[in-house]
């Protein structure tokens, strides 16, 4: 697909003749929309199928074929910016032949890891990072660097003849005059040079993603544009990538790079004068001052690896202006604090050398952070991983979070913050998560009490669900909601030197986090007593079935221990009845015209459900039928976000993604939804509505 705007969908076809293919493109709707011929799936073990015979191929023949230089490029579509929007054009021999003309004089030799983690393109023969650019790309990122320095000279130039003095000190020397004014626009300008190779390479794919406005049946309406390589941080291998224009008005022009770059540069602006420095966290640090950092995810990103990707431009372009800071060839790598295997040789080395990084880290923050305040660490980490032994737990954080606790730190809170752009390739379809979440700490008291696993555990029973109710009234979004509640968890567990099992043996970082995860989902369970009994039967079936059939003896016998009846909760509105067969009603089929005054059996979970019907038309809608429940029964309203909690938790656990969705928008989309509530007149009890 190249576009996929309602009434105006033009999309790519391949065309199988004389022995060869070409490409159409075509407007309307295709008729395969999945992409495959007569919806063929690929066998067991191909990631490729032949398009011309159909055949499926082993991901080792590809392989071996792209390592013997045998695979290639094609182009299949251009699209043109016309007068009064996109024109789509099917490609001739001559244009795809002009895209191949351009000779650059250089090109990045430095090598990709072979680490297919975070780098697949290598397992295709494109070994350095110069092979990710095509040559026209090449030209362009090689003539706007070279550009930078003949810049630098002029704005020299031009500094001294409006009057700036020259004391031909450079930047790196700590110049004030001339020469450094024009070394500070070099690195705006190389900024810009490297910004846009993250535009302008063939990872770049054609982002069909939902934009903020609706079409015309209410759904999100589809802009394509180009995605950027760093959509997540890896380097995937793209098999369809787009190829921009940086002279055109889209994104990708060059000028755009600059807008970006003067819009920090206004914002700093507005801050004031900073200082950065480069130390090693681990041996160096700078006494009583006020720490806050968000130190590396274990193994999840690659920091110093993926960097290379823009250091090689960046030190093309700047290394006149910074020749010690770009002495080498790419950036160091073998102290930086992450846990590869590939790199210490296999995982355990890896994770040993982790944990003695971030030990000795955490020591150097203890011992010279400023007493008086506490030091503040942001992750971004989803903690969820069950090893079948010890509950649910994750690897990461239970390692990052050892060596918090070894270097003498006790946590005294989390604060849930709002960070991650929700138009992030990751954040697209999935739960992925909204915010950061930051731990408080402060150096543990040199009296702690040791305890036992049942003092702790009793004390966490009495104080979590607490936390928990406090995160809610917060309205932290579902999805973050387990990885916030690690704060006030762990702060149980560090206000004691050890908690001691049965045997004697101090409870590790890990046995204490599966408890932290158990007693959350019992404070979780515990919050059903709040709710209906038909809201208590529909969760409970709910998590057996969700919205599928099951049958109506299993549904009977469920009713009479949440004290409700079958007949009565298919006469609430929630369910259907028919046939033998018990199913929950799904958001969509609601009534649109539901009014909770006229309900004379209003439930909880037709309230969370009619929510969900409306926020997808909008907020504006589902504010609408908010402020009617709240008229109605403003704890039953309070109790609905509570349930949707809980649904999320419950739909995460089962794997089903797109309802655990909903539930987690409704959550996230509360405090607006309230505010719109609020700010709706509804009708006084007992009065007559004007006539329309």
């Amino acid at each position: 697909m190249l576009s996929a705007k309602a009434g105006k969908e033009v999309y790519v076809e391949p065309v199988i003749e004389g022995g060869s293919y070409r490409f159409t493109v075509n407007e309307g709707k295709p008729l395969d929309p999945e992409g495959t011929k007569n919806g063929t799936k690929l066998s067991r073990g191909a990631n490729f199928k032949c398009l011309m015979s159909d055949t499926p191929i082993a991901s080792d023949h590809i392989y071996g074929e792209a390592n013997a230089g045998r695979m290639g490029a094609r182009l299949m579509a251009i699209v043109a910016e016309g007068e009064r929007g996109r024109v789509y054009l099917a490609p001739t021999q001559v244009m795809e032949a002009i895209a191949l003309t351009a000779q650059p004089t250089w090109k990045p030799e430095v090598a990709m890891p072979e680490n297919p983690r975070w780098f697949s393109p290598p397992l295709y023969g494109l070994k350095t990072y110069g092979d990710l650019f095509t040559p026209r790309q090449l030209v362009a990122l090689t003539t706007f660097s070279d550009l930078v320095q003949e810049a630098s000279e002029r704005v020299k130039r031009d500094a001294i003849a409006a009057g700036l003095s020259d004391d031909g000190n450079a930047l790196e020397k700590f110049g004030a005059g001339a020469t450094a004014y024009a070394d500070g626009v070099s690195v705006y300008l190389a900024l810009m040079v490297s910004r846009s190779a993250d535009r302008h390479n063939t990872i770049c794919s054609w982002d069909m993603g939902p934009t903020s406005s609706k079409s015309s049946t209410g759904s999100p309406a589809r802009s394509a544009s180009i995605r950027n390589a760093f959509s997540r941080q890896a380097l995937p291998m793209s098999w369809d990538y787009a190829e921009g224009n940086p002279f055109s008005e889209s994104a990708t022009n060059f000028l755009d790079s600059a807008n970006w770059i003067a819009k920090v540069l206004d914002r700093l602006r507005s801050i004031g004068n900073g200082e950065a420095r480069q130390h090693d966290a681990a041996r160096e640090g700078l006494r009583d001052t006020v720490v806050s950092t968000a130190p590396p995810y274990y193994d999840n990103i690659g920091y110093a690896d993926l960097s290379d990707f823009f250091y090689v431009w960046l030190r093309r372009t700047l290394k006149p202006v910074f020749p010690d800071l770009f002495a080498t060839l790419a950036v160091p790598k073998a102290e930086e604090l992450v846990a590869t295997p590939y790199r210490h040789g296999g995982k355990e080395k890896a994770e040993t050398f982790f944990l003695d990084g971030m030990t000795q880290a955490m020591h150097r923050l203890a011992e010279q952070a400023h007493p008086a305040f506490p030091v503040t660490i942001y992750y971004a980490f989803k903690q969820a991983e069950s090893d079948g032994k010890d509950g649910t737990t994750n690897t990461g954080w239970d390692t990052f979070l050892a060596a918090v606790i070894e270097a003498g730190f006790a946590i005294s809170g989390t604060w849930p913050m709002r960070t991650e752009l929700s138009n992030r390739m990751i954040g697209s379809g999935t739960n992925a998560l909204a915010s950061s979440i930051v731990l408080v700490c402060r150096q543990r008291s040199a009296t702690a009490p040791t305890a036992t696993r049942r003092e702790f555990l009793s004390a966490l029973k009495a104080e979590l669900p607490v936390a928990l109710a406090h995160l809610q009234r917060g309205n932290i979004a579902p999805v973050d909601l387990a990885q916030a509640a690690i704060g006030p968890g762990m702060g149980v567990y560090t206000r004691y030197t050890k908690v001691l099992d049965a045997e004697g043996k101090p409870l590790s970082v890990r046995e204490a986090l599966a408890l932290i995860n158990q007693t959350l989902d019992e404070a979780l369970a515990e919050q059903e007593g709040d709710f209906d009994a038909d809201s208590r039967w529909a969760l409970t079936w709910f998590e057996q079935t969700g919205f599928a059939e099951g049958d109506y003896g299993v549904a009977e016998q469920l009713s009479k221990s949440k004290n409700t009846a079958v007949a009565g909760m298919v006469e609430a509105g929630i369910l259907v009845s028919k046939a033998g067969k018990v199913r929950l009603l799904k958001p969509e089929e609601l009534p649109v015209d539901w009014d909770p005054a006229e309900d004379a059996r209003l439930t909880i979970w037709e309230i969370v459900h009619h929510l969900v019907r409306a926020l997808n038309l909008g907020e504006q809608e589902a504010a609408r039928v908010l402020a009617k429940v709240r008229a109605v029964s403003p704890a039953k309203a309070d109790a609905a976000r509570e349930l949707a909690y809980r649904l999320y938790t419950l739909c995460e656990r089962k794997k089903r993604t797109q309802e655990s969705l909903a539930y987690n928008s409704l959550v996230v989309a509360w405090p607006d939804m309230l505010l719109l509530a609020q700010a709706t007149p509804q009708p006084t009890p007992g009065a007559q509505a004007d006539l329309i």
